[in-house]
């Protein structure tokens, strides 16, 4: 993709959007997901879709698009799962794909880290989500997903975005790439608890803290590109490094992901099982509360 309304390659404005929602090889996804244990009541991202989407948009549950077999939730898919998944939204290797979430945004991200796990790269977040579209003054729609002709969705599977339990495990022995945490300091310190039950707080040693809501603005955007860098910096994270991005359960870490790609740098993958696998794993250094250590 090229350079869109001032931001790299990875973001797009509604602006951008709205001058190409009509093009048919453009497709657009509503990725909203909520963390189960923190939604308030009643929340279902399913039915905010069918009370207000950007129109034509499909919905792409990170929930769903994911690995049936896996223990943890949202675990990568098995590419051909992908493809099929993708391919019945009307997407094939040739479309642009554009993401976005309702606020504050989460998933969208992960969405984005999903495709090009999968080796597409015409693909791209609308800064602000669905909020910025509106106070854009863009209409929405209500109603199910309207149907997309199925098209064919050849898999790319890049290994080299991806971490495993074994490459963390490797990296924190050896001090690279860097570990880099997008949770929350409290849950990073033990100050906090974990919100999926039975995981306790805590970190890997030597994983630095990053967290994910700084690298956005109050009204869900992403910050510039200077704003960004800062952010990096004061997390003593060098982009000059490569570095494994991790977080509760493989999500949130995607956004400094997105951010760190958004700045040029490219040598950097996401551990997918993040703190939720990483936690119940016996035989890895964890920096646990004293509670958690019994």
């Amino acid at each position: 993709m090229t350079n869109k309304a001032g931001r790299g390659k990875w973001i797009v404005s509604p602006e951008w959007l709205h001058e190409r929602l009509d093009d048919p090889n453009v497709v657009v996804l509503d990725a909203s997901w909520v963390l189960p244990e923190e939604a308030a009541p009643g929340t279902d991202v399913h039915e905010e879709f069918l009370e207000e989407h950007i129109p034509g948009a499909q919905f792409f549950d990170i929930d769903e698009v994911a690995d049936p077999n896996a223990p943890l939730p949202h675990t990568a898919p098995p590419p051909e799962l992908f493809a099929e998944k993708v391919g019945r939204m009307g997407i094939s290797n040739d479309t642009t794909v554009i993401i976005y979430d309702t606020f504050p945004p989460f998933a969208a991200p992960r969405a984005w880290w999903l495709f090009r796990l999968f080796g597409h790269d015409d693909v791209a977040v609308l800064d602000g989500g669905l909020e910025a579209w509106s106070m854009a003054g863009y209409d929405v729609e209500e109603g199910p997903a309207k149907p997309r002709e199925a098209r064919t969705f050849t898999p790319n599977f890049r290994r080299e975005l991806i971490a495993y339990a074994e490459d963390v495990k490797k990296a924190l022995e050896e001090g690279l790439p860097q570990v880099v945490d997008a949770r929350s300091p409290g849950r990073f310190s033990c100050t906090e608890p974990e919100p999926y039950e039975g995981v306790p707080s805590g970190h890997m040693p030597g994983a630095k803290n990053a967290y994910y809501a700084r690298f956005m603005n109050v009204d869900g955007t992403l910050k510039a590109p200077d704003e960004l860098r800062h952010e990096f910096e004061q997390a003593e994270v060098d982009l000059d490094k490569p570095i494994i991005f991790t977080c509760g359960s493989g999500v949130t870490a995607c956004l400094p992901a997105l951010a760190a790609a958004e700045l040029g740098h490219e040598q950097w993958s996401v551990y997918d099982g993040s703190w939720r696998e990483w936690s119940a794993l016996p035989d890895v250094p964890k920096v646990l509360a004293e509670s958690a250590l019994g």
